[in-house]
């Protein structure tokens, strides 16, 4: 008899490969203690504020530590609709059109689950978050990767999703600004975009989490675009832009109907958002505007450093307009992107992560995280330079 207990695990996960971010940080966890500068892990390094820190111990003594609504607190939901028609555009109704979540990952697990039948195909822009190809495969999806490139900032076109398109095709997942690179679209490619969709009758999941951190221009939602709010699950949380990680936390909103079924999913598996996290949510959104600005000023001048310096060191790197992200090309190493960053770790003891972790298109790129003091991002590109300068001599 096979007594392997892999033969109980499901082919469609058993197939699934393991978070290259994750395999990658489980080796700069071993070397704690080497004074390593991590530009890997997708997180903000500023502690989240006191005074929503603050709300959530109230809320703790206040004896708050009850089940909320399936749906989450309607004061919560009232200040995410106020919060998304004044940032967004967009309006929504609290009471049926907003769905509180355990962060933005539960509110794409839970459309995609929702909205999703077997063998429905999902259109999303490479290279992506790691985890967007597996949530589709968890669903018994078909993922149509569409490419996008430095030579364009990594915008996505509607050219390429035109070029990409196969029939069948249901759902079209955005990150925009997008995590790795930093990419962004303008309002004229995402009036393009939403053409696109209306023509193939396409589901626009839109995930847009770094929204905030727009250093330049203006963000603009694809669901404020005429026509799009019928046909968009917006997606958003206080993650990032809030420095919220830990809480996780987030929100979807969208027409009734589609808000309706995710709540199907998230009643029988999630049951509710955290009520002490949705009480630090509501104080982020009352009370927290100023600390996003005062924390995209300073992601902004990192920013600025990390492409400045990357681009003087040989390591082509295009001003991500978005996000806190920077994705620059290290085949001038003649490296590839996986022997950089761990040449770049052994060596230096700089954390990036291969770009490879991100899809097929990420190839011959790094992403380097800039959510880190600047003294230590001036350090880490001294390291990176040093590291390039070798890599190049010993390759001439």
């Amino acid at each position: 008899m096979n007594q392997d207990p892999q033969r109980w695990v499901a082919r469609h996960v058993a197939a699934l490969p393991k978070s290259g971010i994750r395999d990658f940080f489980d080796l700069v966890a071993k070397m704690k203690g080497q004074d390593v500068i991590s530009l890997g892990v997708g997180e903000p390094d500023f502690v989240t504020p006191w005074h929503i820190r603050e709300a959530a111990i109230f809320a703790l003594e206040r004896g708050k530590t009850y089940y909320t609504s399936n749906l989450g607190l309607i004061e919560l939901r009232r200040e995410i609709s106020k919060y998304v028609a004044t940032h967004f555009g967009v309006e929504y109704r609290p009471d049926d059109q907003v769905l509180v979540t355990v962060g933005v990952s539960e509110a794409l697990d839970l459309a995609l689950r929702a909205l999703c039948n077997p063998g429905d195909k999902v259109m999303f822009h490479q290279p992506c978050y790691v985890s967007y190809h597996p949530s589709i495969a968890l669903t018994h999806g078909v993922g149509i990767a569409v490419p996008t490139y430095a030579k364009d900032n990594f915008a996505l076109t509607a050219e390429a999703l035109r070029a990409a398109w196969q029939p069948g095709a249901k759902l079209l997942m955005l990150n925009l600004p997008c995590n790795p690179t930093g990419g962004t679209c303008s309002r004229e490619q995402l009036e393009k975009i939403a053409a696109f969709c209306v023509e193939k009758d396409l589901l626009v999941l839109s995930d847009e989490i770094y929204s905030e951190l727009t250093f330049d221009g203006t963000h603009t939602s694809i669901a404020s675009l005429p026509g799009m709010a019928d046909r968009t699950v917006f997606l958003h949380g206080f993650s990032k832009a809030f420095a919220m990680t830990g809480w996780r936390i987030g929100y979807a909103c969208g027409p009734a109907a589609l808000v309706d079924a995710m709540m199907k999913v998230h009643q029988y598996t999630m049951l509710c958002a955290s009520i002490i996290a949705q009480e630090a949510a509501l104080e982020a959104l009352h009370r927290g505007w100023d600390d996003v600005l005062r924390m995209r000023e300073q992601y902004h001048r990192r920013r600025d450093l990390v492409v400045r310096r990357f681009n003087e060191i040989g390591l082509k790197c295009h001003s991500p307009r978005g996000s806190f992200y920077a994705f620059p090309d290290v085949t001038a190493t003649g490296k590839t992107e996986k022997d950089f960053a761990f040449g770049l770790l052994e060596q230096e003891k700089v954390a990036v992560v291969p770009g490879i972790a991100f899809g097929d298109n990420g190839a011959g790129h790094v992403r380097a995280c800039f959510a880190t003091s600047y003294e230590q991002l001036i350090v880490a590109c001294d390291r990176v330079e040093r590291f390039v300068s070798g890599a190049k001599g010993s390759k001439g």
